[in-house]
């Protein structure tokens, strides 16, 4: 894994990017600049488009002229070569002097098939079950409702259960995003002291394989869903990839019930965020009474900035409302959530991703 950069250097690069936003905004007509903001929906389904055809993954091995994409994904060559001169002004290809476009940086990011593409990503974004709520993003506001509830007369996650398509789309983002996180993450932080480390919602064990190899001392307990974890330890999961299996304990059950017990590091990547304050402090307090004396829990979590710079996760916050019905948090809502719960928090470490580790201790 990369080494993480200084924190001081992260949030000088954030700084200079949210600078950069702000100057091209003062630059064009304010009526511009609002027709750029409303665009960025056809933008999505443009990237959605390219990704459900595979644009990006037969530019993998070298440029191509639109004609030639077209051919092999088995589209009109006249609309793939608009919706690639589309892209390539958005910097996702590079449409080359010879007429071939090429990926850039981003592009290769979109490419199937890597750990840590983001066209898994994209193809919930953009496919037509997460469109259509947030067609309904005005209701989300009106009531503090998800618009999941009103549009399919059930939450988020029951719908899942209805949607098998949907939910492999869902679960594949997830999956995407999650090997990003873990591994700009995991380097950020110490786990080397730690001995028994549970991992509370830990899915199929990502993120618990790469702490455990990351403290060769530890035990780990993998904790989530039975229907979950069923599969958790078989051959090519992530436990036994990474040689860890043997190291880890499999429990399966609901963090709303009860988490395994004397862990002196509870992990939870992604999991308060899902939830209001009232069901996040439930698993919470579950885990204050579970933990090793001297133990930490660290969240995996966005941190939202004070006030509104320019920050991903003040968007993702809208997703939570939109679906879950969870939020995006401050430092400062997590302190006091954290508090409520019995716990003091420690730090907040940033990582190169918009994710952080919020470190916290027995209060």
């Amino acid at each position: 894994m990369a080494k993480t950069p200084p924190p001081a250097l992260i949030a000088a690069v954030n700084a200079f990017r949210a600078g950069l936003d702000r100057l091209h905004k003062a630059t064009v007509p304010n009526s511009v600049a609002a027709m750029e903001l409303g665009f960025g929906a056809w933008l999505t389904q443009a990237l959605n488009a390219a990704v459900r055809l595979g644009i990006p993954d037969e530019l993998a091995n070298g440029p191509l002229t639109a004609d030639e994409v077209a051919r092999r994904v088995g589209a009109d060559p006249d609309a793939t070569y608009r919706l690639m001169r589309a892209l390539a002004s958005r910097s996702v290809f590079k449409l080359r002097r010879d007429g071939r476009f090429a990926l850039t940086r981003i592009g290769r990011a979109l490419v199937s098939g890597e750990a840590t593409s983001m066209a898994p990503m994209i193809a919930f974004i953009g496919s037509r079950p997460h469109w259509e709520h947030w067609g309904d993003l005005e209701h989300s506001v009106r009531t503090g409702q998800t618009a999941v509830s009103r549009v399919r007369g059930m939450e988020f996650f029951d719908y899942l259960d209805t949607e098998p398509d949907f939910a492999r789309v869902f679960n594949d983002a997830m999956t995407g995003t999650s090997t990003v996180a873990i591994e700009n993450a995991v380097p950020a932080y110490d786990f080397s002291n730690f001995r028994r480390i549970v991992d509370v919602g830990g899915g199929h064990g990502a993120l618990l394989s790469a702490v455990l190899r990351a403290a060769p001392a530890a035990r780990g307990v993998l904790f989530d869903l039975p229907s979950v974890v069923a599969d958790a330890s078989d051959t090519d999961g992530p436990l036994t990839v990474a040689g860890v299996a043997q190291r880890c304990d499999v429990e399966g059950g609901s963090f709303f019930e009860s988490v395994p017990a004397d862990g002196d590091a509870y992990l939870l990547k992604t999991i308060i965020h899902d939830w209001d304050d009232e069901r996040a402090l439930e698993i919470l307090r579950k885990i204050r009474g579970a933990i090793a004396p001297g133990g930490k829990v660290l969240l995996f979590e966005m941190v939202l900035p004070e006030g509104a710079p320019g920050h991903l996760g003040l968007l993702l916050d809208l997703e939570m409302l939109v679906s879950a019905g969870g939020k995006e948090r401050t430092q400062r809502e997590y302190a006091d959530l954290l508090a409520r719960a019995g716990f003091r928090l420690n730090r907040v470490l940033p990582t190169p991703t918009p994710l952080a580790i919020i470190e916290a201790v027995p209060a």
